[in-house]
C-alpha cells in the first residue's frame, strides 16, 4: 500500500480517460503517484490497439519499462485494449508484464497486484468493473468526460467492437454528477467512440438532453464535441450548437472517405454529396463554425481516381482541421478479407499527399488572421519556443494547431486576446494585448 505508482499511457483520450480511473484507484489506496517512470516501484502501461503500430508502441513501452527493473521498478501492470483483445497471445509471450487488466478492471488493480507480489504472473482480464473517481491528467482547465464505450457502427476496418464490445451509454445522472465533481473547467470535451449515439442503445437518443443537462453546471464554462458521427448530427443537434452558448461552435466529425464506393466497402453510411450538404448547412446555421474530421487512405480497391477525388472533396468542404491515416490491415475485421490491398508505399504517398493539400488549405485560412486578434484561452508554457502556448476555438486540445504567443504575463485556464503576427500550416503565433 505504500508503492510509488506511475503511468504511461498511450492511445486516445478515451483510453486517457480510461487512465485516469486507474490512477483514481491508486489514489483511494492511498498510493502516491509519480510522474516519472524511473521513480516508480509500480507502472502501469496502459496500452492502445487500434492499429497494428499502435501495438508495437505499447509492446516496445512495456520491453522499455522492463530496463528500469535496474533501479526502483517492483511491478509491471499491463492494462487497456491490448490485452483487452490479445490477452490470449499477449500473456505467455510478453513475459514482462506482471499483471494483465483490461478497459474495465480498475477494480481488479490492487487485488491482482497483491497476487503478484506474491509471486503469481496474474491475468485478471475481464474480472473487474471500472473505477469511480478520476485523477485529472490534463491540465487543471481542460477535462474530458467520456460518455459511453463500445460501439456498433461496424465499419468493415476497425476493431473497436472486438475490443471494447457494443455501444453502452453511461447514465446521465452518473455523467451529470462526474461533471460536477471535476471542478471550475473552463473546457469540458466529450468523448467516446461516437458521442453522438448516446441514449440510442436504451432506445432513445439523449444527446442533446445530455448537452443541456452539463451546461446547466455552473462550474463547466465550456463544452467541446468530439466523434460526432456524421448520419447523427441531427437538426437539433445544429439547433443547439447555434443557441447554446457554452457549446463551442466546433465539431469533429470522421468521415473516414469521400467516394461512394470505399464508403460503401467502409460500411459508412453517408455519401459524397450528403457529406457536402451537411457541411454546407453546418455552416450556413451555425456561424463561425469550425469543422474538424479523419480520412483513411489507401483502402483495398482505392484507385488514383478515387484518392485524386477525395483530395478535391478536400478543397470543397475546407475543414479547418484534419488528421490523415494510412489503411492498416486488421485480422478479424471484414476488409481484412478483401481482395485489392493497396502496397504500403502507395498508401503513405497517398497521406502524404492528403496532408499537402489540407495544409496548403490550412495555411491560407490562417493567414486571413494576421493582423488581427484572436481570443486564446492559455493552456501552459512551451519552454522549448520560450514562450505561452494556448488554443483559439477552432483548436482541439492535442489533436489540432496551437497558438504561440508572448506576454509580460499569463495564467493557464484565462483567455488572452492574441495580435497574430505570423502563421505556419497549422499554428499562429503572435503576441497578447496587455490588459
Amino acid at each position: 500500500m505504500n508503492k510509488v505508482f506511475g503511468m504511461i499511457s498511450l492511445g486516445c483520450d478515451k483510453n486517457r480517460v480510461d487512465g485516469e480511473r486507474l490512477l483514481g484507484e491508486v489514489k483511494r489506496h492511498g498510493c502516491p503517484i509519480t510522474d516519472d517512470p524511473s521513480e516508480a516501484q509500480v507502472l502501469i502501461v496502459n496500452t492502445c490497439a487500434f492499429l497494428g503500430a499502435a501495438r508495437e508502441e505499447a509492446i516496445d513501452t512495456v520491453i522499455a519499462g522492463n530496463s528500469l527493473r535496474a533501479g526502483k521498478l517492483e511491478k509491471i501492470v499491463v492494462t487497456g485494449c491490448l490485452p483487452q483483445k490479445f490477452i490470449g497471445e499477449l500473456f505467455p509471450a510478453l513475459t514482462e508484464g506482471d499483471v494483465f487488466l483490461g478497459v474495465s478492471d480498475c477494480s481488479q488493480l490492487f487485488p491482482a497486484l497483491e497476487r503478484a507480489y506474491a509471486g503469481e504472473r496474474v491475468n485478471a482480464v475481464g474480472t473487474g468493473c471500472e473505477g469511480g473517481a478520476r485523477v485529472i491528467t490534463t491540465p487543471p482547465h481542460i477535462k474530458y468526460l467520456k460518455i459511453a464505450d463500445g460501439c456498433f457502427n461496424h465499419c468493415t476496418y476497425c476493431l473497436i467492437p472486438a475490443i471494447r464490445g457494443k455501444y453502452r451509454s453511461y447514465p446521465m445522472e452518473q455523467l451529470v454528477a462526474e461533471a460536477k465533481e471535476l471542478g471550475e473547467t473552463q473546457e469540458l470535451v466529450l468523448v467516446a467512440q461516437d458521442t453522438t449515439r448516446y441514449g440510442e442503445d436504451t432506445g432513445k437518443n439523449q444527446f442533446v438532453e445530455l448537452l443541456k443537462k452539463l451546461s446547466e453546471l455552473d462550474n463547466i464554462c465550456h463544452i467541446r464535441l468530439l466523434y460526432c458521427y456524421p448520419e447523427v448530427v441531427t437538426d437539433e443537434l445544429i439547433r443547439e450548437l447555434r443557441e447554446n452558448p457554452k457549446l463551442i461552435r466546433y465539431l469533429d466529425i470522421p468521415l473516414q472517405h469521400s467516394e461512394d464506393r470505399i464508403l460503401k466497402l467502409m460500411g459508412r453510411r453517408g455519401s459524397r454529396a450528403e457529406y457536402l450538404a451537411l457541411i454546407g448547412k453546418l455552416r450556413r446555421e451555425v456561424p463561425g463554425i469550425a469543422l474538424r474530421t479523419t480520412f483513411i487512405a489507401g483502402f483495398p480497391t482505392e484507385t488514383e481516381e478515387e484518392y485524386e477525388a477525395l483530395k478535391d472533396f478536400l478543397r470543397c468542404a475546407r475543414f479547418e482541421n484534419c488528421g490523415f491515416f494510412a489503411y492498416s490491415r486488421e485480422e478479424g475485421t471484414p476488409a481484412y478479407r478483401l481482395k485489392g490491398q493497396v502496397h504500403h508505399a502507395t498508401k503513405e504517398r497517398r497521406v502524404r499527399g492528403l496532408y499537402a493539400v489540407q495544409e496548403a488549405l490550412s495555411r491560407e485560412r490562417l493567414n486571413g488572421f494576421v493582423g488581427h486578434s484572436v481570443k486564446v484561452l492559455c493552456d501552459g508554457v512551451d519552454f522549448e519556443k520560450g514562450c505561452f502556448t494556448g488554443r483559439a476555438a477552432f483548436q482541439a486540445y492535442d489533436v489540432d494547431g496551437k497558438v504561440y504567443f508572448t506576454a509580460s504575463k499569463a495564467e493557464t485556464g484565462k483567455y488572452y486576446d492574441v495580435l497574430v503576427e505570423r502563421v505556419d500550416e497549422a499554428d499562429l503565433y503572435g503576441q497578447a494585448k496587455e490588459r
